[in-house]
């Protein structure tokens, strides 16, 4: 081989050197990237939802009655439960969708005894500890992430002019 051939075979393998670092920086990015995209979806989705849990398990003060007199736990469980299931487009009962509820139930209670505004002065860490608790469960229960139930997309509704 000649010594302008080694020369340029030593370019080649520095290029193909490059390609390969940049391909695999590439592909880590790509992957990294999408880690972030999911733990920000997934972010918002606990803010979202808790937001609307939180609002369903405050108490909940009666018209015609005392002030002092708010609705317990039970009907607080009931109402965020009820709105969980419309979120997740559950209308009906099954054994596969009672487990997660129940499971859920903790978390609603910790919101409703925080927004209660009576006790200790930080009662968030009840309701991160519950909540934690149930995506781990549901997590080893399921084998995916709770947050991934908001993935699947609403089925278009044929339009029908008459």
């Amino acid at each position: 081989m000649t010594t302008v051939a080694t020369y340029l075979e030593r370019l080649q393998q520095a290029a193909d050197k490059a390609q390969s670092a940049e391909t695999a920086y590439r592909r880590e990015a790509a992957a990294r990237i999408a880690a972030l995209e999911r733990e920000r979806a997934f972010a918002f989705r606990r803010m979202n939802l808790m937001r609307s849990v939180a609002e369903a398990a405050k108490p909940q003060m009666e018209d015609d009655s005392d002030p002092a007199e708010r609705s317990g736990e039970e009907i607080a469980v009931a109402r965020a439960l009820a709105l969980l299931r419309v979120r997740l487009g559950w209308s009906s009962d099954s054994e596969t969708r009672d487990a997660p509820l129940a499971h859920f139930a903790p978390v609603v209670i910790a919101l409703h005894r925080a927004s209660d505004g009576a006790g200790m002065p930080d009662r968030t860490s009840g309701i991160d500890d519950a909540l934690g608790r149930f995506e781990v469960w549901y997590e080893e229960a399921h084998g995916v992430s709770f947050w991934m139930l908001f993935d699947n997309p609403m089925q278009d509704t044929p339009r029908v002019d008459f």
